[in-house]
């Protein structure tokens, strides 16, 4: 008897993003993802609505099912009758259900005030989308049941991977909005986002206060003890954002409108606790050139150049932390050791003792570049860890307050959607107990912390000032199976020398050759 193959269940969100995606016809993805984020929002309040009207009917309540206060005591967005998912759908193959669509995402937006910029705007009726497909569309995510298991953030799980997916499918220099989920677990598991405010100047689409959620859920903590603080200069951005925090429950502070963190501050007198962000890199012309020269951000350090916006990045971060607060940002591996104002900068950020760690990650983490780039954790308040311990003043220990951590990861990670990696959650916690292990002293107070060649170093600021206050791992941590007497700086300059002469030697023999044709009676152009 032939046994049955077992056939493997697709994950809900993957059946969905097929079908979505081959319904997408002409309509671009950085516009379509609108139209399906919008849609699965809609089908997540409509669920929660009918949930809790249920509830009240079952109550006795039934006299106040159809007033938003018994709604929004509970976190429930209230709908209109035509803004509910059931009267969407049977109206779904009509001619003006892209109409209807619009009107209901408005008239939930106008009656819910945490909801304000959140919705996709006019979407359905000016990308002209096939009714069909639309209607295709509707009866796919009507699949969705987002209220059948309350463990499960079945919502959740499709927004995310459906922001990946379109991440991916937009490319390079367009993905911003995502900030791949590996790298955001990494970040949250250093610094520890327990309780207090967080804060991101360049949020996207809010990925980093996702998973610090997720992180406080995962060790048990209460997500209550957590206020939730960003900015987003694109407005669509903005918007998913706002749902993706909103389909979740979280409340949140992300300004009043989409802005440049820059130019228009949303939150000018925020101290935070915990930073997580992953900036524009090397952004250029962020400032004009006489404008932001007396920014208070910038006290007590050189203005960072127009040219460049990372370090103008860095300082808003270091201005926005409490006293004891901690950064993780993501940034371009340029910032290491840029000259100039940058550098005055740099070596100020040193001698100050806020650098704590600076990790180089590994290639193709990223959807829109393929560049390695730094993982940097900023410290307000370094001693704080080894504050925690009763050891004797006596003990034999290093204060970390004087000294770096350098992690080289650019060896890790695991291949992710055939031209990508990520880090994998082995890799993650390797990080993590390396980079928490070098912060603390035992419990009788002694180090755990011991460097490994190719991975990791502990640099005291003396050692970085010797190297000209340059931050580039590969100058402190030891790498056996390279020839350490290599200077890489001095390598890097004699390869430039070698081919500028190369370039030289090309010119000059280009033009002894049209000499050759010239003298031959032939004149070429366009050499």
């Amino acid at each position: 008897m032939k046994q049955k193959k077992e056939v493997k269940e697709k994950a809900i969100e993957v059946t969905l993003w097929e079908a979505a995606n081959k319904l997408r016809g002409s309509v671009e993805p950085a516009e379509y993802k609108h139209v399906v984020l919008g849609l699965i929002f809609l089908k997540f309040a409509s669920d929660k609505f009918e949930e809790h009207r249920d509830k009240l009917i079952a109550e006795g309540k039934e006299k106040y099912i159809e007033m938003p206060e018994f709604y929004n005591m509970n976190n429930v967005f209230f709908l209109e009758e035509t803004s509910r998912w059931s009267y969407l759908i049977i109206r779904a193959k009509q001619n003006d259900i892209a109409l209807l669509i619009d009107t209901a995402l408005h008239t939930i937006e106008k009656n819910n005030k945490a909801l304000k910029g959140a919705l996709p705007d006019n979407y359905f009726s000016r990308l002209g989308l096939d009714v069909t497909k639309l209607a295709s569309l509707l009866d796919t995510i009507n699949d969705i049941d987002t209220t059948k298991d309350p463990k499960q953030d079945v919502v959740g799980k499709v927004y995310e991977y459906f922001l990946s997916k379109f991440a991916l499918a937009e490319g390079k220099g367009k993905g911003e909005f995502y900030t791949p989920k590996s790298i955001v677990n990494l970040i949250a598991e250093m610094i520890e986002p327990y309780k207090g405010i967080i804060y991101d100047p360049a949020c996207g689409s809010g990925g980093m206060f996702v998973q610090s959620i997720k992180f406080i859920e995962a060790h048990h903590g209460n997500k209550k003890e957590i206020s939730i603080y960003g900015q987003e200069y694109t407005n669509t951005t903005y918007k998913l954002a706002k749902m993706n925090l909103a389909i979740r429950g979280i409340s949140g502070n992300l300004g009043e409108k989409a802005a440049d963190t820059f130019l228009d501050d949303q939150h000018k007198d925020l101290k935070a606790d915990f930073i997580m962000a992953n900036p524009p890199f090397n952004q250029k012309d962020w400032r004009a050139e006489n404008e932001l020269t007396d920014d208070p951000r910038w006290r007590g350090y050189d203005v960072p150049p127009k040219s460049n916006a990372n370090y103008g990045w860095i300082l808003n971060m270091v201005s926005k932390l409490s006293d004891n607060g901690v950064a993780g940002f993501i940034l371009a591996n340029g910032a290491l050791s840029g000259g100039g104002e940058e550098y005055k900068i740099r070596r100020k950020l040193i001698e100050n003792n806020l650098v704590e760690a600076i990790l180089v990650l590994p290639r193709n983490l990223f959807y829109t570049t393929d560049i390695s780039v730094t993982l940097w954790i900023i410290n307000k308040n370094k001693k704080a860890y080894v504050r925690s311990y009763d050891y004797s003043p006596q003990r034999n220990y290093r204060d970390r307050s004087t000294e770096i951590l350098f992690m080289d990861l650019r060896q890790m990670g695991e291949p992710f959607e055939k031209k990508f990696t990520q880090f994998s959650d082995a890799d993650i916690q390797k990080v993590v107990n390396t980079y928490h292990q070098w912060q603390t002293l035992n419990s009788i107070g002694e180090l755990q912390f011991a460097p490994i060649p190719e991975f990791c170093y502990s640099a005291s600021i003396d050692e970085i000032a010797k190297k000209d206050f340059s931050l580039v791992p590969s100058k402190y941590i030891e790498f056996v199976n390279r020839d350490e007497n290599i200077d890489f700086d001095e390598k890097m300059q004699s390869l430039k020398s070698e081919f500028a002469e190369l370039l030289k030697a090309e010119e000059l023999s280009k033009k002894e050759l049209l000499n050759v044709f010239e003298t031959l009676g032939y004149k070429i152009s366009g050499l």
